[in-house]
């Protein structure tokens, strides 16, 4: 029990560090690790090495998708392609199906963007629509955001998901495909369906933090903006069908699994940005270059962020601990995938961070799929609707609400951290419903 009861007192640590000392996650997991580890019996010598080994590993996995991926977004940001989606979209659909526009505007623009900068491209494409069709703010805002959270927590290239990718040896196109399946009813109930309920509530833009829109004449094609953004994803179902119909060990089959690696679906990807939003939009090639390199600092925190939870993991696998923690969930009365999302759904509750809540929730569970007891595929999204569940005050993404769109804190309780609820909940069925198919 001793181990056990180390691993408790490190996650407290972590969560006290993080969410009332408001201490660095990637500090605070290097902290706890070494604590961790030496408190586990490991001999001091091995300690620096497993830490090192831990954050190689994971970071050698995800660095080129994660900062292309960043690349990508940024373009689609400065080029005026997802301004140009938005506007498509919202025209395509009219006025009384806004809040179905802009659940799609949210998540065709959430593929290939992060949260942080989605969300904040999104408020004054919100803010438009709302004075242009004197619409309630979260009828609009909703459905968006709920797009947002729904492509964030389950949908590869975005850090965590591909992060659990990596860690559980799942494949991501599989992993994409059925977390496209999951997306939509979960997306459907959160966004337009629950905007309606809290319609009456007031929300209008915070003062100096909306930028203005872009001229049409600036705007890409519709066309080449939404077939740009959706490359990645469409590459990476493309190959994961197409690797199921070669004949195994044929050229195809190879040429195949090379075309499905994620480090080159997004450099594929990122290429094609370049030429269609960059060169070919009259910008000069090194434009483009300083919109790339721009990007990197975006990421740069999440990456260590993620570099910190791949040490925290290794020490559990070190020490042996981690057979342990797999034991005892796997003595749990519940489906492995129910104990991840309880897990994770805890553990966000307490640190607030989706990313650091999934990353630290997939070092406790990972026995379960190394054992063979459920599917990898379906662990990452279980995991990751968990992730996105009780979002309340310590989470940044609340806050980004409250203040964007001016709304009470009870109002924000009863609108945003209902809305990332539902889309956790429903994650979860359409996790365990798959369970039962596939």
């Amino acid at each position: 029990m001793l181990p056990l009861i180390v691993i408790a007192v490190a996650i407290t640590a972590l969560v006290v560090l993080v969410a009332w000392a408001k201490m660095h996650p990637f500090l605070a997991f290097i902290l706890v690790s070494a604590g961790a580890a030496v408190a586990l019996g490991m001999p001091l010598e091995k300690v620096p090495g497993a830490i090192r080994k831990g954050m190689g590993d994971i970071l050698g996995s995800l660095l080129i998708v994660i900062v292309t991926g960043a690349m990508l977004g940024k373009l689609v940001v400065e080029s005026g392609a997802a301004q140009r989606i938005a506007d498509s979209l919202v025209a395509a659909f009219g006025e009384r199906r806004m809040g179905w526009a802009m659940a799609l505007t949210g998540f065709i623009v959430g593929i290939p963007l992060f949260y942080g900068v989605g969300f904040v491209l999104l408020v004054p494409i919100i803010f438009a629509v709302v004075d242009r069709y004197r619409l309630p703010p979260l009828v609009v805002a909703l459905p968006a955001l709920a797009a947002l959270s729904v492509a964030h927590g389950l949908l590869p290239p975005h850090p965590a998901p591909t992060a659990l990718v990596a860690t559980f040896g799942a494949n991501v196109g599989w992993t994409l495909l059925y977390g496209l399946v999951i997306a939509v009813p979960a997306l459907v109930l959160a966004g337009p369906v629950f905007a309606r309920a809290v319609a009456s509530i007031p929300a209008r833009p915070l003062a100096g933090l909306t930028t203005a829109a872009r001229a049409e004449s600036e705007l890409p094609g519709a066309a080449v903006s939404i077939v740009t953004a959706l490359l990645p994803a469409v590459l990476l179902l493309a190959t994961a069908v197409g690797g199921s119909l070669v004949t195994p060990g044929s050229a195809a089959a190879r040429g195949m699994a090379f075309m499905a690696e994620p480090d080159v679906v997004m450099l594929a990807a990122l290429l094609f940005a370049t030429c269609t939003l960059g060169l070919a939009r009259g910008r000069s090639f090194a434009a483009v270059m300083h919109t790339f390199a721009a990007a990197i600092g975006d990421v740069a925190s999440i990456l260590l962020v993620i570099g910190g939870s791949g040490a925290f993991k290794e020490v559990l696998v070190q020490s042996g601990v981690n057979t342990q923690i797999g034991e005892l969930l796997q003595a749990l009365p519940l489906d492995p995938l129910a104990t991840a999302w309880i897990v994770t759904a805890a553990i966000r509750a307490c640190v607030g961070s989706a990313t650091v809540a999934g990353l630290t929730a997939a070092g406790l569970v990972a026995p379960l799929v190394a054992d063979g007891a459920v599917d990898p595929n379906l662990m990452v999204l279980a995991i990751g609707a968990g992730s996105l569940a009780l979002s309340h005050v310590n989470d940044a993404g609340f806050w980004l609400f409250k203040e964007y769109f001016n709304v009470s804190l009870a109002d924000t309780f009863k609108s945003w951290t209902v809305m990332e609820t539902i889309v956790s909940v429903v994650g979860l069925a359409g996790v365990l419903a798959l369970a039962r198919i596939i």
